[in-house]
């Protein structure tokens, strides 16, 4: 899985949000405070908080007592509708959604594999929210595969 610097930096934005959140609901957050405590460039996290914004994950107020909130509580909110507000689907193989691929003879059943692939996707990132890392209490499956042989170590081949 490829995790775009876009979704990255999505995420480290709203676990600052979520922090803040949890000690003020409505306490608006200054982009620069985000961008200097999570090291984001600022202009592009302006426009991922855009986008945040559109997808309705996020709140912005204008002016001099203006800056950022979470729109959403952030036990509502998954890691998978912030990797959807940022990059789109899941999965895609060449642009398109997995059960739309078609393949022929010795390939025929690589379709199925996508599909496999996203449905694990989804089995970890729809069922971490913001409060969960914020909070580190990931759920016990999610535990579960960092505890499995060789989950941490780098394979180059």
């Amino acid at each position: 899985m490829h995790i775009s610097a876009k979704a990255d930096y999505g995420m480290r934005a709203l676990l600052e949000l979520t922090v803040s959140y949890a000690e003020d609901p409505k306490r608006l957050v200054k982009g620069e405070t985000i961008a200097t405590a999570q090291d984001i460039p600022m202009k592009f996290l302006e426009g991922i908080l855009r986008q945040l914004r559109q997808y309705g994950i996020v709140g912005s107020q204008r002016g001099a007592d203006g800056g950022y909130r979470l729109d959403r509580d952030p036990t509502q909110v998954t890691i998978a509708d912030v990797v959807r507000a940022l990059d789109g689907p899941l999965a895609a193989v060449r642009g398109q959604r997995p059960e739309d691929v078609e393949y022929v003879g010795a390939a025929e059943h690589l379709r199925e594999v996508w599909i496999a692939v996203r449905a694990s996707m989804r089995h970890v990132l729809e069922n971490i929210t913001l409060a969960d890392v914020a909070a580190n209490k990931l759920p016990a499956e999610v535990t579960g595969l960092l505890a499995e042989p060789g989950a941490w170590q780098r394979r180059t081949n």
